[in-house]
């Protein structure tokens, strides 16, 4: 909340040190009056233009890589909407009094995101000191030996950034890879889309945070039932991914043939007994029986399903709740339970990212997603699948993957 006796405009344009501040269009919005001073523009000059247009490279230089790294930078800030610290950088400026005159320039530039209200980057803050003089006093008397050794810190700036970039392109492709991997080894929407059903699948934010999270609706044999399904597995990567296909298809063909989701489970339980990686995976399963109006479900160490009913009342789905798969030397029946719904109810089932944050019990995560699925609970299934990933999951993100799957009843 803003105090209305405080004149923010007039703050940020006496801020100490450079700061301007960018569209995700890279076009100046407002700079600070530092910023001004030191780059010799007026704010005319700056508000409304493209950076690039304002600032180019130094033509009379064809080694000249600063506006291709910032550039990079900014952009970075843009996907992954966290801070970008740059190395050093020499971006020459063009005199503002002398038209084709270049000044050398050394600057160290930081780059960080504003968020709006949905979690997007809104705008830019680019914050840069200049160096240039201590860049030059590192030359002094000493001569020779000092411009050396400014040379040798000013390549080794240029050969980390590089090495950097390299990094994250590496750790961008592998990311690629482990999305479209297990993109193809979830349901197809057309498997999901019918019966009021919506489907999300958000990845953890971070290089190559690819979890093994996944869901699964079925239509079961016998009657007007459909199994749905969610599950996560223990880890990140190519490696959790490929496991969690595995549980998911076997859950699947389980889930045909089984009684109930009990046994569905002790199958899979099995299953993962097998299967290197699936130590300590959770899942929980629903038959949801259209004609009879009931949902029988089983939880092997997941959180519970929420049912809201038609009356507003939500009803976490808690009475069938069992250890882990995997967790027992010598499995066990597992349990199940069932409950009765009226037409217009609404089931959501998720995974943990969904609702847990570090240093917060879970009962504090399970009231705010009942308090989002109340308030929404008029919404189609696709607008409510929206608004519940709104409000509970963190602006820049969350630290876990996060499945949802919501059915109207």
């Amino acid at each position: 909340m803003t105090d209305a006796r405080i004149d923010y405009a007039a703050m940020f344009r006496a801020l100490p040190g450079m700061v301007a501040l960018l569209t995700p269009q890279l076009v100046y919005a407002d700079a600070n009056d530092e910023f001004l001073h030191m780059t010799g523009r007026t704010r005319e000059q700056l508000v409304g233009r493209y950076l690039f247009d304002v600032f180019p490279d130094n033509p009379n230089d064809a080694t000249a890589t600063g506006m291709r790294n910032l550039e990079a930078s900014l952009r970075r800030v843009l996907t992954t909407g966290e801070r970008d610290a740059m190395a050093l950088q020499r971006y020459d400026v063009e005199s503002s009094d002398r038209s084709g005159q270049w000044e050398e320039r050394y600057w160290s530039p930081v780059n960080a995101p504003v968020h709006g209200p949905d979690g997007k980057v809104v705008l830019l803050v680019h914050r840069v000191e200049e160096v240039t003089e201590l860049i030059r006093a590192r030359g002094g008397q000493s001569g020779n030996r000092a411009r050396v050794l400014e040379a040798e810190l000013y390549t080794r700036a240029r050969e980390l950034q590089e090495v950097n970039e390299r990094l994250r392109q590496a750790h961008a492709r592998e990311r690629e890879v482990a999305l479209a991997l297990q993109k193809a080894m979830l349901p197809a929407p057309r498997q999901t889309g019918h019966r009021g059903t919506a489907v999300r699948y958000r990845p953890a934010v971070g290089a190559l945070n690819v979890c093994g999270d996944w869901y699964d609706l079925v239509e079961l044999v016998g009657g007007n039932r459909i199994g749905v399904a969610v599950g996560d597995v223990v880890g990140h990567g190519l490696e959790a991914a490929g496991v969690m296909g595995q549980l998911r298809s076997a859950l699947t063909a389980a889930s045909r043939v089984a009684e109930g989701p009990a046994q569905a489970l002790d199958v899979l339980g099995r299953y993962a007994h097998v299967v290197d990686g699936a130590e300590s995976a959770t899942a929980v399963t629903t038959f949801i029986d259209f004609d009879h109006h009931t949902i029988t479900y089983s939880s092997a160490g997941h959180p519970p399903p929420a049912l809201v009913h038609a009356d507003g009342r939500v009803e976490f789905l808690d009475q069938a709740t069992d250890p882990p798969l995997d967790a027992r030397p010598d499995p066990v029946p597992r349990p199940q339970a069932t409950t009765t719904f009226t037409d217009g109810a609404t089931v959501v089932l998720y995974t943990d990212g969904l609702i847990e944050r570090r240093g917060e019990d879970i009962d504090t995560g399970l009231d705010r997603l009942a308090a989002a699925l109340l308030r929404h609970r008029e919404a189609d299934p696709e607008s409510l699948a929206d608004a519940v990933l709104l409000e509970l999951l963190p602006p820049g993100g969350a630290t876990d993957d996060t499945a949802l799957i919501i059915v109207r009843l």
